[in-house]
């Protein structure tokens, strides 16, 4: 059986997904790493399923989800081989919903959640994997913890048996001026790197559509691409 033509806006995807791996590539060669060491995370927020499998097929294995409601109704959507992780904002009352549906919960920002997402993974039998989000820029209208409060979040949470700390995550602010990102990233990357080897990290989540290639020059493993790759998103 034939597999069906692709349509114009599948055909956008793939060529979209070709440039930010050349460009991924290209930063990597900058900084000296190799490309295998970083992620391209699709973010999924309002994309159609079709085009999020169009990106699967085409080698993506990570998709990010934002909304709790969103990930339930499309879910079963999905290749069944892409991995899910959660990388939005996560209310306590809908951890249930999500533990052991995902493979890593990205924005834990307070032990009152990790508490919550503690209870779900052993009602579950099961270890979640988890980032810890900071703050790096310091912005009141985003989660995150902040640097100094970070050493006795990591603790906190390190020692819950059913958590485990992968690693951290950001959403630096929005800076147009070349010289200020790469200050905050040059922070955030020494923040990391100040914690990976004692918490046994491996992942730096940092960088998203309109920055991803200064945040791989400055470490990241991991960048989250959604209106780069899959365009303009559409709200409903």
């Amino acid at each position: 059986m034939e597999a069906e033509p692709l349509n114009a806006a599948q055909e956008a995807v793939l060529e979209r997904l070709a440039g930010i791996r050349q460009r991924i590539g290209a930063a990597c060669r900058e900084a000296g790493r190799d490309a295998a060491e970083v992620t391209l995370m699709a973010v999924t927020k309002t994309v159609d399923p079709l085009l999020i499998n169009t990106a699967v097929d085409a080698g993506v294995t990570v998709l990010g989800e934002n909304r709790v409601q969103e990930f339930l109704s499309k879910r079963e959507s999905y290749r069944t081989h892409a991995e899910v992780q959660f990388i939005g904002h996560l209310q306590t009352n809908k951890v249930k919903s999500i533990v052991g549906l995902v493979s890593m919960i990205q924005s834990v920002d307070s032990l009152h959640l990790a508490y919550a997402i503690e209870r779900a993974a052993a009602a579950a039998d099961i270890v979640m994997p988890v980032l810890l989000e900071v703050n790096i820029g310091g912005e009141a209208s985003k989660s995150g913890v902040s640097p100094d409060g970070l050493s006795a979040l990591l603790d906190g949470v390190s020692a819950l048996p059913h958590l485990k700390v992968r690693g951290l995550m950001t959403i630096p602010p929005p800076e147009p001026d070349p010289g200020k990102q790469n200050a905050v990233f040059e922070k955030m990357q020494a923040l990391y790197e100040s914690v990976r080897q004692p918490y046994r990290m491996d992942t730096l989540s940092m960088g998203m559509s309109g920055d991803y290639e200064a945040a791989v020059r400055h470490g990241a493993t991991l960048v989250r691409i959604g209106s780069a790759l899959f365009g303009a998103r559409i709200y409903r």
